[in-house]
């Protein structure tokens, strides 16, 4: 008997009876079978992948020959945007269905089921992963054609190009999912994989605003997953609304906060305090995290709390703090997380004036990076150490009075920066290239070029506090005074409550003082 689900689910435990959103999903399955489904399908859509996975496994339960729900608990087994996949247990779910992808396809109730089925078989079958990725979206275009008023095909089909990245953002593949993505939320408005993949189409600086709409929706449609609350802020981030971040990833990582471990809610929601100039509570967020540290196995946390202290100290200028001195015993964060970890130690060492300290950690950096190679758990762009290790030798030549080398390496620096596909969130690259550069040339009284400098860090992290102290000194000093009490203003209301102790903050009132 064919099913129709249209509804807004109710959920109990893992995540606690509020809706996952309203999706219409037609299958062949009996009606308990269908319930069970579809809060599958509505987990999936949400990144959920655990609850999905347990969803999808009860209507197995029900319905040991229902073709779909073995598609789904495979589906949870690929993570497209962040470029992971476990085929091992994929495969394994597939073949509790039947032994062989004949025999899988035969148990189909539709030839539309029929389809999902030759789509997951193309996803899981032979060949490396950039391979099965594309072959895979083949099958969901052919199926979003087949049916184009199927808002779960064109959903599905949508996220399969945002698959194709491989971890590097393909800007005219990713506007594509978007225009798809786009479509099924405009018809059903309470979407969630319409809205969530909405956004991570759009999640870059250059086009966040027209994800604006779908993240002030998805929170709404999907309260009952942590991930769409934190998700809204893909977009904030990427637009500078830093009250925005700092809210939801608060949501997003529970209100319990003594219990608070490191991860990507809490590193984004450290930002947020520190873009907002609450460098206390960013301090105070960082060593709860600490203090959690490894209590529970948790995805992610070894680079999120190496990632959480760099920002943290980038950030708040507070370059003898004692948590420089933590020990953090991370072997699995991954290079990135590593060296942006090593790069902000060595920053704050120099900035303080020790330099033997800051080439240590340099050269300790340097090890990191010709260290094995391996998946980065944190993040596939390889290119960010190379980065940041050109920054500190500028720095180095530069304590050493060679300002011209540090130059050419800061440049050299900022135009591998500028070669790096947009991404989302918090930058790998802890002390943007632009702004660092812009910084020294405004130390050097080359205040035009720094202004031009800062003027460009701000395109690739809009609202970014430091770059807009950088661009107001900048503009100040030259006698821009438009550019100069525009920029101040915007950084005025992003530490609208910042900390009394913010160092700058003074210096800020008096420049407006004198800009009226």
């Amino acid at each position: 008997m064919r099913r129709f689900a249209f509804l807004a689910l109710l959920v109990s435990s893992p995540l606690q009876s509020q809706q996952l959103g309203t999706i219409r999903f037609p299958t062949s399955a009996t009606e308990p079978t269908q319930a069970a489904f579809i809060r599958g399908v509505l987990f999936l859509h949400s990144f959920e992948y655990e609850s999905a996975a347990i969803a999808f496994r009860e209507a197995q339960r029900l319905s040991p020959d229902f073709a779909l729900a073995y598609w789904g608990e495979a589906m949870t087994y690929t993570h497209p945007v962040w470029n992971e996949q476990d085929v091992g247990k994929a495969r394994e779910a597939l073949s509790r269905l039947a032994p062989t992808a004949a025999a899988r396809r035969a148990k189909a109730g539709s030839p539309r089921e029929q389809m999902f089925m030759d789509a997951i078989e193309q996803l899981y079958g032979q060949g490396s992963k950039p391979k099965r990725d594309t072959l895979y979206a083949q099958v969901m275009e052919r199926l979003a054609a087949a049916y184009p008023d199927d808002d779960e095909a064109q959903s599905f089909y949508a996220l399969s190009l945002l698959g194709l990245n491989q971890g590097v953002r393909d800007i005219a593949t990713y506007k594509r999912a978007g225009v798809i993505a786009e479509g099924v939320l405009k018809r059903n408005s309470d979407h969630p994989g319409g809205a969530h993949y909405t956004i991570h189409a759009y999640d870059d600086p250059m086009n966040a605003a027209r994800g604006l709409d779908a993240a002030r929706l998805y929170s709404k449609i999907a309260p009952a997953a942590p991930h769409a609350q934190h998700m809204t802020t893909h977009i904030f981030l990427a637009m500078g609304m830093w009250d925005d971040v700092v809210s939801q990833n608060i949501v997003a990582a529970g209100h319990d906060h003594e219990h608070w471990q490191a991860n990507h809610y809490t590193s984004w929601l450290g930002y947020g305090y520190a873009q907002q100039g609450r460098m206390d509570d960013a301090r105070m967020h960082l060593e709860t995290a600490r203090s959690n540290y490894r209590r529970a196995p948790r995805r992610g946390e070894e680079p999120s709390l190496l990632s959480m202290r760099a920002h943290y100290i980038i950030n708040s200028e507070r370059w003898t703090d004692p948590v420089l001195q933590w020990v953090i015993d991370a072997p699995n964060a991954g290079v990135v997380a590593r060296s942006m970890d090593l790069f902000a130690r060595s920053y704050a060492a120099l900035k303080s004036g020790d330099t033997a300290t800051a080439k240590v950690r340099y050269e300790e950096m340097l090890r990191t990076m010709r260290g094995p190679s391996s998946n980065d758990a944190f993040s596939s762009n390889s290119t960010v150490p190379d980065i940041l290790s050109r920054q500190l030798r500028a720095l180095l030549h530069a304590a050493r009075g060679d300002t011209d080398a540090a130059l050419v390496l800061l440049r050299d620096a900022a135009r591998l920066e500028d070669a790096i596909p947009l991404e989302f969130g918090p930058p790998d690259v802890v002390k943007p290239s632009h702004e660092l550069l812009g910084e020294v040339l405004f130390d050097l009284k080359e205040h035009e070029v720094a202004q031009k400098e800062f003027a460009r860090a701000l395109e690739l992290a809009p609202g970014r506090s430091r770059a807009l102290l950088g661009l107001g000194r900048a503009a100040f000093a030259r006698g821009d005074t438009a550019t100069a009490r525009q920029a101040l203003a915007q950084l005025k209301k992003n530490w609208h409550a910042a900390d009394s102790t913010v160092p700058q903050l003074a210096e800020v009132e008096g420049m407006l003082r004198r800009l009226k």
